[in-house]
């Protein structure tokens, strides 16, 4: 399971011997051959009075799921360059099917099979049984993901691809087993997008760090135009092949990247790109720009004569540097650097600027006003100043995403026009808790304020064009919007706090 070393054997999980006589469950059959007594199948004893129900599997299943990845997370650890060559077995195992299953979104919309989440569930142990044997017999076929499409907040339309949901369970199982290698100190820390334990506001927290910290004066703000789409797969199967030598596995990832796309009753299948939705995509394309980006970025700021900062979320990344010269060099490599497999900078959302704790003072000397800004994760930075005069980092709410939302909760609205007022307060009221949720950053209080007013006139609105005869008066409006709108708060701490907690000691920009 572990390097091509490891790949004819796995090695036992030890533990304790049982002393009592209560049964055991076996959750597969022993690793190795021999005589009784040499090695135990993997399980637990029951606990005392406890009866042996039909959950018991599942719950030994989940310990079989952890201690083989266990075992695959130490072999990444021991040999950070060596192949995988033993994986295939993990992913068609039961408790991994099962544990996958159990991981996916229950109301997430179905693919071209129409199977859902709760019909299959109906049916789960013989539906996981008959899977797994698809695969280990290799008669498992990806269908072709759905075509769907999601409103961004600049105006343009999403492209999403809808696997059906047995793709969707080999993929989270797969997912699962991969991230146990690539997460084990493989990815660089400066990496936050789609990973487990990381969020948008770790990668703020980052970035806030380095722009307060370091001696960064130049900002560069990329985004690479259309990522997702332009995919190269040759190279992308060949970057996976550097550390997954189990050719069963990536076969399975061919499938999935060779199935195609079925939109308005045409089926295309596509040489580049992996379609956004599918659990498989993001790890890809981390495996893709971890080869493409981060390992140059990391050698090239190895021979940089001042500070690079480095934050990157999926195929937005911001890079702080101490000269603009370094800057306009490293914007010229990089661009030729993703040429070279099939990708560009965003040419509307790619821009170097003059941003850091003596921008204000230099900008003024030649008076060019005032710095700035950029954005990133949904927040505008800003170069200010503190109460004491000195230089930090001010964020608020991007303005586009602002009303980006706003116009989707005047268009929910209408929606529900002939709903009772208790449910659609009851809904609004979920809306300002979740923006606040993410947008509820120190310094970002007026934003949220002005959020939380934009839902009361639009609900004002809604319900004042539900009678002809008489118009809702803004004292009961007030009423209504004290019953059901919480008010805005900070749910997040101060960046600084957070990435202390984050780090302990260890940075995650090294």
């Amino acid at each position: 399971m572990g390097t091509q070393r490891e790949g004819h054997g796995r090695t036992p999980l030890m533990h304790e011997p049982q002393k009592s006589d209560r049964p055991i469950v076996p959750t597969r059959a022993p690793n190795k051959p021999g005589p009784p007594g040499t090695e135990e199948p993997e399980g637990r004893g029951l606990a005392k009075r406890n009866p042996l129900e039909a959950d018991t599997y599942r719950i030994l299943g989940r310990g079989s799921v952890r201690s083989g990845l266990e075992r695959i997370r130490q072999a990444a650890q021991r040999d950070k360059k060596g192949q995988f060559t033993s994986l295939y077995h993990q992913i068609y195992a039961i408790d991994m099917l099962w544990e996958a299953y159990s991981s996916l979104k229950r109301d997430a919309a179905p693919g071209l099979d129409g199977e859902t989440w709760q019909h299959y569930g109906e049916d789960l142990e013989a539906n996981l049984q008959d899977l797994s044997r698809r695969l280990r017999q290799g008669a498992y076929r990806a269908k072709p993901v759905k075509r769907a499409f999601i409103p961004k907040a600049d105006g343009r339309q999403r492209p999403l691809g809808v696997p059906v949901l047995e793709d969707k369970i080999v993929q989270r199982a797969t997912v699962i087993v991969l991230n146990a290698i690539y997460e084990s100190g493989f990815f660089f820390g400066f990496s936050y997008g789609f990973r487990a334990g990381r969020s948008q506001h770790d990668a703020l927290a980052a970035l806030d760090h380095g722009l307060m910290t370091k001696k960064v004066n130049w900002v560069l703000d990329a985004d690479i135009r259309g990522f997702f789409e332009a995919i190269e797969h040759e190279t992308l199967v060949r970057l996976v092949e550097h550390r997954i030598g189990d050719q069963r596995v990536v076969r399975l990832i061919q499938k999935w990247l060779n199935a195609g796309v079925l939109a308005d009753g045409a089926w295309t299948r596509q040489a580049e790109g992996t379609p956004q939705g599918s659990s498989i995509s993001p790890l890809l394309a981390n495996i893709y720009l971890h080869y493409v980006f981060d390992r140059w970025v990391q050698q090239w700021r190895k021979r940089a004569r001042g500070d690079v900062v480095v934050v990157r979320w999926a195929d937005d990344f911001i890079v702080g540097f101490q000269f603009q010269a370094e800057a306009e060099q490293f914007l010229a490599e990089l661009t030729e650097r993703l040429r070279e497999f099939g990708l560009e900078l965003h040419p509307d959302k790619t821009r170097l600027l003059e941003f850091g704790r003596y921008a204000a003072s230099a900008r003024q000397q030649r008076g060019q006003g005032k710095p700035e800004t950029f954005n990133f994760l949904g927040f505008t930075h800003i170069c200010g100043q503190t109460r004491k005069g000195k230089f930090t980092v001010q964020r608020q709410t991007q303005k586009q995403r602002l009303r980006a939302k706003l116009k989707e909760v005047k268009a929910e609205l209408q929606r529900r026009r002939q709903a009772s007022v208790a449910a659609v307060g009851s809904w609004l009221a979920t809306v300002v808790r979740g923006h606040c949720q993410y947008y509820g950053v120190p310094g970002n209080s007026r934003a949220l304020a002005l959020f939380r007013y934009r839902i009361e006139r639009l609900w004002h609105r809604a319900l004042s064009r539900r009678s002809q005869k008489a118009r809702l008066t803004w004292g009961r409006m007030k009423r209504l919007t004290k019953r059901w709108l919480p008010p805005t708060c900070i749910t997040h701490p101060y960046f600084s706090v957070r990435f202390a907690v984050m780090t302990q000691g260890r940075s995650p920009v090294r």
